[in-house]
């Protein structure tokens, strides 16, 4: 049995339904059965038909009492069937599936499984599915729904499901130690995987759930640990020269540093003084001044004779970094210089000479620092902008341009500290939590369609008064499946219908890097007045004229990008806004706008869309360098992680770096989720 095989030599997949598995993400027969169901749905206990009631889904099972019947309706067609148990009758329809019409005997006894409408006690059921007899393939049982893609059904999948189980039934190898799963009464890998697709029963399916969040959980913990573990027990670090003060930067801002900054500086200070390597997440809300840390680590990094980088996203955001840092370190004797992809050949070379000679103090760029011909005279400190843009496979290969430097990781994406030790259990957390005395809060308003003239008289009056505006959408081009504005199409409707005596522009993902900086530019010096945009404006620049900021559709986005969204505006000293267009009545998404419209603290409201959204849609994809969690909730299931937390400290300490016979299995489980987490 080969768990990395084809999926498509998996029975019932196939050339054609390859290509549909590949955009759920299952490539292989081990991402196939690790494909776990979103949720369930219980067709296992049969009801009378009498006791139906109205709105709920229920199984029935009734004898078929004539043929189906045709009946022609306005361009389509309904089947009707009439069904009876002992207690009563039920009218089940269909539409247009005329191949029902020989499919029931009379006489004969079926299993439906759909919604109920109990009307004045007639009772009927619309498109439900069925089963024969005995037979129980869509009724009778605890049936799994996985999240689809469009073309793909759950009666599909489901079967594809069911043929990958087939090929490794009790074959599975065994991934944790016996000792683990009889003390905390785990079931073996072999009954999860196939109690996980199939519970005969829901405890069955709480029970397998448990295991495989625990193995989840279990596996990442203890390689984070162990990679922090190698960081703190390295001596070869850097010890940073004590007489060296950040103070000489401090000194020469133009604003003086929170409490919270100052704390963050000492902190590092310490870390950079000590003969072990730096490893340090500095977590600070949008606009909590994280640059002026990365200044100062640099400054003394260059200032104990070696050379610093800051690595930033986008041209646009390293290029304002640049500004910042040659502002006040111009002053010092400290050369600073831009690497971005954009710089001619000529440029380049003659860059990269002066790097390799020392020359350059600071290198400010994006990914373009990573590349194999950027060569460093002796790099000290390495700080990442924006990390959870970036996998930790970049952070290490720009790690090993220098003789272990130490490592500074920046992100505005505020994480409950719990979940921080997830993401981030190899790095030391500095938090900056309270922004400068001179930040005003984001005024934030959340609306339906009806508000929309007002909220365009609203932004006219901001653009009057010398103002900038952005609009953001969710999509960049007109999906069919989705009734949501696209970029493109908003820009007509601005720029032609609503504002064409103002300079509209628009911007997205699918841009070349050298048009979208073009475009910002042209933002951030006041020749556009509206900027229609999707989420590629969320790590950008600064543009202080900028002080309205509305969001199509938030509906559509978590809470925490709505946030980081926000913190595009009131980056200069007027009153700021951001107005929130919705649609959609539900309890969850009044929930959302309400959080948004009360605070404007990003770890609340972080927490807030861990608990709303779960953490699947919280992290999206890959986006911290970590594997995704397939089956763990990090809100849901934070009694586990805490209780591994503490397994974790217990193993390592007896066995750090697991190498007794009973962790032979945990240690390939952290190789392989090392391995992985690495190649992202």
């Amino acid at each position: 049995m080969d768990l990395n095989k084809d999926v498509k030599y998996v029975k019932g997949v196939g050339p054609n339904r390859v290509q549909l598995l590949n955009r759920l993400g299952i490539f292989t027969l081990k991402d196939l059965i690790t494909y776990y169901p979103r949720t369930y749905q219980d067709r296992s206990k049969p009801q009378f038909i009498s006791e139906c009631v109205n709105g709920d889904e229920a199984l029935i099972e009734g004898i078929a009492c004539g043929k189906v019947s045709d009946v022609r309706l306005k361009g389509k067609t309904m089947q009707k069937l009439i069904v009876r148990d002992e207690t009563g009758s039920c009218t089940i329809t269909w539409f247009n599936q005329s191949y029902l019409k020989n499919k029931f005997d009379i006489g004969k006894k079926y299993k439906f499984f759909g919604k109920i409408t109990n009307s004045y006690g007639k009772i009927t059921m619309t498109s439900p599915v069925f089963d024969e007899g005995e037979k129980s393939f869509n009724t009778g049982k605890i049936i799994p729904l996985y999240p689809l893609t469009y073309q793909l059904s759950q009666n599909v999948l489901r079967r594809i499901v069911e043929a990958g189980l087939a090929e490794v039934e009790n074959q599975l190898k065994e991934t944790l130690p016996e000792y683990l799963l009889e003390e905390y009464k785990l079931d073996g890998i072999n009954e999860s995987t196939k109690k996980i697709h199939f519970p005969k029963e829901l405890k069955d399916f709480e029970k397998a759930r448990k295991r495989l969040v625990f193995e989840e959980l279990l596996s990442t913990q203890l390689a984070l640990l162990e990679l922090k573990n190698n960081y703190q027990n390295d001596e070869n670090g850097i010890a940073f020269d004590k007489n060296v003060k950040m103070s000489d930067v401090i000194n020469k801002l133009p604003f003086q540093l929170t409490k919270a900054q100052l704390r963050v500086l000492e902190e590092i200070d310490n870390n950079m003084e000590a003969k072990t390597p730096m490893n340090r997440l500095l977590q600070g809300d949008v606009g909590s001044g994280k640059t002026v840390i990365a200044m100062c680590s640099a400054y003394k990094a260059v200032k104990c004779g070696y050379q610093a980088t800051i690595m930033a996203p986008t041209a646009i955001l390293a290029t304002q970094h640049l500004e910042n840092f040659q502002n006040i370190l111009r002053e010092l004797d400290i050369k600073c210089e831009l690497l971005v992809s954009g710089i001619s050949k000529k440029k380049k070379e003659q860059l990269l000479e002066r790097l390799a000679n020392g020359d350059i103090d600071i290198l400010i760029g994006t990914h373009a620092i990573i590349e194999e011909n950027v060569v460093f005279k002796n790099l000290g400190l390495v700080v990442t902008d924006e990390q959870h843009r970036f996998g930790v496979k970049q952070r290490t290969k720009i790690a090993e341009k220098g003789k272990n430097p130490d490592v500074l990781v920046m992100t505005a994406t505020p994480i409950p500290r719990t979940l921080a030790l997830i993401l981030y259990g190899d790095l030391d957390i500095s938090i900056i939590d309270e922004l400068p005395p001179n930040r005003k809060k984001i005024e934030t308003f959340a609306v339906n369609k009806k508000m929309t003239e007002r909220v365009n008289g609203f932004i006219e009056q901001q653009i009057k008064q010398g103002r900038q505006a952005y609009i953001v959408c969710p999509l960049v081009e007109e999906n069919e499946e989705m009734d949501l504005k696209s970029v493109e199409e908003l820009y007509e409707i601005y720029q032609k219908r609503i504002f064409p005596q103002y300079r509209v522009e628009y911007i997205h993902g699918k841009m070349r890097p050298k048009q979208k900086d073009e475009i910002m530019e042209k933002f951030k010096l006041g020749e556009i007045d509206i900027l229609i945009s999707t989420t590629v404006i969320e790590v950008g620049v600064d543009v202080p004229n900028s002080n309205i900021m509305v969001i199509e559709n938030a509906e559509r986005f978590g809470l925490a990008q709505l946030h980081q969204l926000r913190g595009r505006v009131g980056r200069g000293d007027y009153q700021s806004y951001c107005i929130l267009k919705y649609e959609g009545k539900g309890e969850t998404v009044k929930e959302r706008m309400k959080v948004m419209c009360s605070t404007n603290d990003g770890f609340i409201i972080s927490e807030k869309d861990l608990e709303l959204r779960g953490s699947g849609d919280f992290f999206g994809t890959m986006q911290h360098g970590l594997p995704e969690f397939k089956i763990a909730n990090l809100f849901e299931d934070m009694p586990i992680l805490k209780m591994v937390q503490g397994i974790v400290m217990k193993i390592l300490q007896d066995d750090p770096k697991l190498e007794k016979e009973k962790n032979v299995l945990l240690r390939d489980l952290v190789k392989d989720k090392f391995l992985k987490r690495i190649e992202i």
